[in-house]
């Protein structure tokens, strides 16, 4: 039964003395709360793209590429200037992002190999247990999605049998998923080359010399043995918001908070662009003409996203996180500005990527922090913002950077590592260390004053060098224990 108070009737008969109470009581009631009191389920929307340069966006300076709903978002939000992926390449980031460790720790060294283990504890399971409704939809890559048909890079074969690791296994109510890359437009559908040469070897596609109908060797799967059919044709980054948009909904009329990973394929290759979002980029040559295209369809779905969640009246209380799981493909149009190196190098540019936060009304929008950040910041991020304690004490890679986005924390204390073989490194506030994993033949650059890793100090500081080399043995040390399976003891 609800009460209904005449507000007048209460006040006529008010003494003088309780209306200065009243007003009192109002301003404690009002009185702004700290960060973590305001903290009160917030929806999550983790953006990931694929193989996006750090310089393939308008926010970070690109004046040739369109994509303003990213740079309208990232404007209102705080953009991360010194972002990493947890790895150069796609598998091992995505790993690192719902878990908070190393993909090496759970045996996930590179792009198609291991999968995501049932042990390992997922940002979507910890959250379905706070009464949240989670959704994975886009590129999976971490582990197979089939063991009955011939599916992608290792589905439906025997001896990828045991990497068979659906998202409902891992937190996930519902999910639309690939096991790896697709076209960027008809992803079912191979594309036809149009013309020789580089362009057949790196894959770039024209939609309006598609003529072939076979089958890309593919499919989307939204549960255990059952193959999407329908709604699979034109842009892949529609097809993929066409099932976002339902699990919104869904979730705001059962009036319950969700989570969803978002990760588009774009601009994986093979890319393939429309005449209508090539058509923006006219002056350009035709590989950028596709490329920009592709980003540019995908920047319009991400906004298609955003106006959903405000007729939903959910932007004031839906945080978005939005980052590339490495840097650009070799011999693109792909860029990582000034960044030394692409994907599959962990110098800059292969693991230095686009990323932004926003979240109306509690974080300060308009800002660039240069603060060190990494994709496995991600789940003790969430776990700080949303109180809860992570499960068990098995190692975390890493750190919550609620602080540095409410502008208490400057400097990062715990150093982040990378291994994507042949390469490791070792990245603290101010120096990275970049070495072989055979050999060593390590280097160190002073990220701070030398962002383009131009120059080798490593000579010149061999103390310090040595320590850091200590340092990142240590951690080594540590990832090779729990790939070992010791965690989950």
């Amino acid at each position: 039964m609800m009460l209904q108070i005449d507000n007048a009737k209460i006040l006529k008969g008010t003494k003088f003395w309780i209306l200065p109470l009243i007003i009192v009581i109002g301003m404690f009631a009002c009185k702004q709360p700290t960060p973590k009191s305001i903290f009160q389920k917030p929806n999550i929307i983790l953006i990931m793209t694929d193989d996006q340069g750090w310089y393939d966006v308008g926010f970070n300076g690109n004046s040739k590429i369109k994509t303003p709903c990213l740079d309208s978002l990232a404007a209102n939000g705080i953009i991360l200037d010194r972002f990493y992926s947890a790895s150069a390449v796609c598998s091992p980031t995505r790993a690192s992002l719902i878990t908070g460790r190393n993909s090496l720790r759970m045996d996930i060294p590179y792009a198609n190999t291991g999968h995501l283990k049932e042990e390992e504890i997922t940002i979507p399971e910890i959250l379905q247990k706070e009464g949240y409704v989670t959704g994975h939809f886009g590129k999976w890559h971490l582990g197979t999605l089939t063991k009955q048909v011939p599916d992608a890079n290792r589905g439906g074969k025997a001896e990828f049998t045991d990497d068979y690791s659906i998202p409902s296994e891992h937190g996930y109510d519902e999910y639309f998923s690939t096991e790896s890359k697709v076209p960027t437009y008809d992803p079912m559908i191979l594309p036809s080359v149009f013309e020789e040469g580089e362009s057949k070897r790196y894959g770039w596609r024209s939609i309006e010399n598609q003529e072939s109908t076979k089958a890309y060797g593919t499919a989307y799967w939204n549960g255990e043995n059952q193959k999407v059919s329908k709604n699979l044709k034109g842009d892949d980054s529609r097809i993929i918001m066409d099932r976002v948009i339902p699990f919104i909904d869904d979730s705001y009329k059962a009036n319950k908070p969700f989570f969803t990973t978002i990760w588009f394929h774009t601009p994986h290759l093979p890319v393939v662009s429309d005449s209508i979002h090539r058509g923006h980029y006219s002056n350009l040559d035709l590989p950028e003409q596709i490329y920009y295209g592709t980003l540019t369809a995908m920047d319009e779905q991400i906004g298609r996203l955003w106006k959903k969640l405000k007729e939903n009246e959910l932007d004031k209380n839906t945080i978005i996180f939005f980052c590339s799981d490495n840097g650009p493909e070799f011999k693109t149009p792909g860029s990582a500005g000034v960044f030394r190196g692409q994907k599959r190098s962990l110098y800059e540019g292969g693991v230095r990527v686009p990323a932004f936060v926003v979240w109306k009304d509690h974080l300060k929008g308009g800002m660039r922090k240069d603060f060190p950040a990494v994709t496995s910041d991600y789940m003790p991020t969430i776990l700080d913002i949303l109180d809860i304690e992570y499960p068990d004490n098995r190692p975390i890679d890493g750190t919550s950077i609620l602080d540095a986005l409410v502008d208490n924390e400057t400097e990062r204390e715990k150093p982040i590592g990378f291994i994507c073989e042949p390469h490791i490194s070792w990245v603290t506030q101010q120096y990275k260390l970049i070495g072989d994993l055979e050999n060593g033949n390590y280097e160190l650059y002073d990220i701070l004053n030398d962002k383009s890793e131009k120059k080798n100090i490593a000579e010149q500081n061999q103390e310090l060098t040595n320590q850091l080399i200590q340092d990142l043995s240590n951690w080594k040390a540590s990832v090779e224990n729990s790939n070992k399976g010791i965690d989950y003891n």
